[in-house]
């Protein structure tokens, strides 16, 4: 995900946050995960390294015992080592589920491009003046400052004209509203929408090394939800997203990264008033 800035404009401690809040706690989120991953993985290779120990040091005894006195110290040695790791951990966890929960909170805020589109340019006058301006504009005319919306990035154009359009009968609307939010705040609504998708996956993958570290058995459910969490921040594709194994290779972490030959967004638009205009 993008780097944030270094400023915000909304307290962290509130359910409202901005777009840099969502960007500034979802790179905690990614901090406080990878200090859970290693803690996990550092207990992990103890237990590796004291189950080779035994398993050289009774290389003299049968199969079957040796197994069956490995396991026992294996596991009299993780409940140490889970005991010792344990307050350590939970603070992790804890922070990371609440750090998700004020992004999940934000959920609601972020839905549409559409409504970003509006809130972004609730109680400007110059909306106000537009809106006004186009009351009894025809169906040509607001497709063409339609297409200048686009062309410009005139967030207040296009949230008078998505406001115009509204009222009238979905056959008559001259342009898709909807394309044309896209076109304004598509791309940061698909970064949003995948932060939350992102900070979701990075818990229960905590939760889900923590239960493995502490039984030896991860949760097959949960493991589930991982993947398909997984699954959706790849079709979102607003940014990479890094796995457990991503983070343990930082230098790979740009080879996933593949250019689009989607046409410029603009494009899309000015092609779908053209053909509204011919139909």
């Amino acid at each position: 995900m993008p780097t944030a800035p270094a400023k915000t404009t909304a307290n962290l401690g509130t359910s409202w946050m901005t777009p840099d809040d969502i960007r500034i706690t979802l790179a905690k989120i990614a901090t406080n995960r990878h200090n859970h991953d290693t803690l996990v993985r550092s207990a992990n290779s103890n237990l590796a390294q004291r189950r080779q120990q035994l398993e050289n040091s009774l290389d003299g005894i049968g199969e079957r015992d040796r197994n069956s006195m490995v396991s026992k110290a294996i596991s009299g040695y993780r409940a140490e080592l889970v005991r010792q790791t344990k307050d350590n951990r939970l603070a992790l966890t804890r922070e990371l589920g609440g750090l998700a929960e004020r992004v999940r909170k934000a959920e609601a805020l972020y839905r549409s491009p559409m409504q970003l589109l509006m809130r972004d340019t609730l109680g400007s006058e110059r909306r106000s003046r537009i809106q006004q301006q186009i009351e009894n504009s025809g169906p040509v005319e607001l497709a063409s400052l339609a297409e200048l919306a686009a062309a410009t990035k005139d967030k207040e154009l296009a949230a008078a004209l998505c406001g115009r359009v509204h009222g009238m009968k979905r056959d008559d609307r001259p342009f898709n509203a909807g394309e044309l939010s896209d076109i304004l705040f598509g791309e940061l609504h698909r970064e949003l929408s995948q932060a939350l998708v992102e900070a979701e996956r990075r818990v229960l993958e905590a939760l889900n090394s923590d239960q493995e570290f502490e039984t030896g058995k991860s949760n097959p459910q949960r493991s589930i939800d991982i993947a398909m969490l997984k699954k959706r921040e790849q079709e979102i594709g607003a940014y990479g997203y890094e796995t457990e194994e991503d983070e343990a290779h930082d230098d790979q972490s740009e080879a996933d990264e593949t250019p689009t030959d989607e046409p410029a967004s603009t494009d899309r638009i000015a092609a779908g008033l053209a053909a509204r205009r011919a139909a």
